[in-house]
């Protein structure tokens, strides 16, 4: 189901939940608004969620860690609060997720680096506190790892330094 860069208004409705065979979804690039519908979390054969560049604003559902054979997730570009949960971590086919542009808070949970096949790993322009998790080094494919513009603290990781694929590494405007 692609419906990107139209002019999609609303809600996204919590319908779209019962589409279990679905395994590609795109909405991104629409003036959609409100909650992200906590029944997105039953389509369990979904590989791609694109919902950035739009107006969607409350906590990232727990129930996104339900997706299990998902491999891009995009909530990039829109009003999103809250922690990022840890149920992220189970999201074991993951290869990029994108968070960036957002209001969320909290610490960043170290069960992301559960995600073995993450690819890209974008949190920046948040307000994210606390320190860079030491176990980020154990990323096995990370290419890009992005945290600037954030509040984060402390010093960075030795860890990273065992990244062998890392390419980009932006850690800018940070504390």
């Amino acid at each position: 189901l692609d419906l990107y860069g139209n002019q999609l208004s609303q809600d996204i409705p919590n319908s779209v939940g019962e589409l279990f065979s679905l395994n590609y979804l795109a909405l991104n690039d629409n003036n959609l608004s409100g909650a992200i519908p906590t029944e997105l979390g039953s389509l369990e054969n979904l590989k791609n969620l694109y919902l950035q560049q739009n107006q969607l604003t409350g906590f990232l559902p727990v129930e996104l860690g339900n997706m299990v054979n998902l491999e891009n997730l995009d909530l990039s570009n829109n009003d999103l609060s809250g922690i990022i949960p840890t149920e992220l971590g189970s999201l074991e086919n993951l290869k990029n997720l994108y968070l960036q542009q957002n209001q969320l808070t909290g610490e960043i949970p170290s069960h992301i680096s559960l995600i073995d096949s993450l690819y890209a790993l974008n949190l920046s322009d948040n307000q994210l506190t606390g320190v860079i998790p030491s176990e980020f080094g154990n990323f096995g494919y990370l290419n890009q790892l992005e945290l600037s513009h954030n509040q984060l603290n402390g010093s960075i990781p030795s860890e990273l330094g065992s990244l062998e694929n890392l390419r980009f590494l932006y850690l800018n405007n940070n504390q």
